[in-house]
């Protein structure tokens, strides 16, 4: 079992950046893939960006140049950082591992942009 938790949400003016962490309870960190995923009120999840165990990243077309998801194995941690953030960007954070048949979710942080 591993446990996932997210850090890092908020609220935040458009335009503005967060960066989020999500620290994993596992010595085997480095062989899972990682993901960031959201869920906006009254929609499905969705993957937002992802990095495989090998550090190859994809990103949801909608953050492309403005998100960047990064894994630091030693302190069991990926992050995702997010710049020029907007008002279409609010939802649920949530964190997520992936190895073999194995699946792993986070609480969810809350990002919130709004002026």
């Amino acid at each position: 079992q591993v446990q996932l938790v997210e850090s890092g949400g908020g609220l935040v003016q458009p335009g503005g950046s967060l960066r989020l962490s999500c620290a994993a309870s596992t010595i085997s960190f480095s062989i899972y893939s990682m993901a960031w995923y959201r869920q906006a009120p009254g929609k499905q999840r969705d993957v937002v960006a992802s990095i495989t165990s090998g550090g190859r990243t994809n990103y949801t077309d909608s953050v492309k140049g403005r998100f960047t998801i990064s894994r630091d194995n030693a302190k069991n941690t990926v992050y995702l950082t997010m710049n020029s953030l907007k008002a279409e960007d609010t939802a649920v954070y949530y964190c997520n591992a992936r190895f073999l048949g194995h699946n792993y979710w986070g609480q969810g942080t809350q990002v919130t942009v709004s002026s």
